[in-house]
Order: C-alpha cells, then sequence, then structure tokens
C-alpha cells in the first residue's frame, strides 16, 4: 500500500489523480477503467475540498491499496472534516429530464455505478471513504 497527504484543495487533484494512475500503469490498467477511476477520483476529492473543512483547509490522506489476487485496486480517502457520508444521499431520478432534477448527487451516483465497490465510515475523528475497482 501506498499513500500521499495532501492539502484538500481543488488544485491538488490533479497530484492525486497522477499518483493513483502511477499506480494503476504499473499493472496495466485499462484505458476505459483508469479513466472510471479518475472521474471518480476528481468527484470525491472536489467534494473533499469543498465541503469536508468549509471555509478552511485541512489535509487528506489518500491511500492505494493493490488485490494481486483478484487484481482490483482500493483508493481510500481520508480527511478530519464535518462527518459527512455522502452514500446515504438518495440517487437522483436519471428518468427526469435535466431540468425537472435536483441540483446535487449526480457524481456520487456516477462514482456508485462506475465501482465494483464503495463504502464510507466515520471513525476516530476521521471520513474514510474506500472505493474498489476490479481490474481484470
Amino acid at each position: 500500500m501506498v499513500e500521499m497527504t495532501v492539502d484538500g484543495t481543488i488544485e491538488n487533484i490533479d497530484k492525486i489523480t497522477e499518483f493513483v494512475n502511477a499506480q494503476l500503469d504499473e499493472l496495466d490498467c485499462p484505458l476505459k477503467t483508469q479513466i472510471q477511476i479518475d472521474i471518480a477520483i476528481d468527484e470525491l476529492f472536489s467534494n473533499i475540498a469543498r465541503y469536508a473543512y468549509n471555509p478552511s483547509t485541512g489535509i487528506v490522506t489518500v491511500k492505494v491499496e493493490i488485490l494481486q489476487e483478484i487484481l482490483s485496486v482500493i483508493i481510500t480517502f481520508i480527511d478530519s472534516g464535518k462527518p459527512h457520508d455522502p452514500l446515504k444521499r438518495t440517487d437522483p431520478d436519471t428518468t427526469l429530464s435535466a431540468e425537472e432534477r435536483q441540483i446535487g448527487g449526480l457524481g456520487i451516483f456516477m462514482v456508485k455505478k462506475s465501482m465494483d465497490k464503495i463504502s464510507y465510515e466515520y471513525k476516530n475523528g476521521k471520513n474514510i471513504l474506500s472505493i474498489q475497482k476490479n481490474l481484470a
């Protein structure tokens, strides 16, 4: 497992994405899968940057774990911001037109649909959100 800790700011999304992609490159991750993971990173990290510490800024640790036996990657985002479980939010009604839908929730919905597993817990004063994507 490898990890990186950065300030939870929008400007660090690229740094985190490059960090994760370096691990994926070693596994010959398919491009489609890498794009799905990159979109998930963008959505989850930007939510942390915008809301976890608002109006101030705090740190975020991102851990990348490779499960060789099933060739899967687990990416975990850890912050000490306000407790917030994005998985509790009701999924948007995608049968409605964009004009009819309520604002918000589409990003986490896309992450839930594109990842093989997603989990959240609040433990010891920390938000811990993990996504898992099978690479094979």
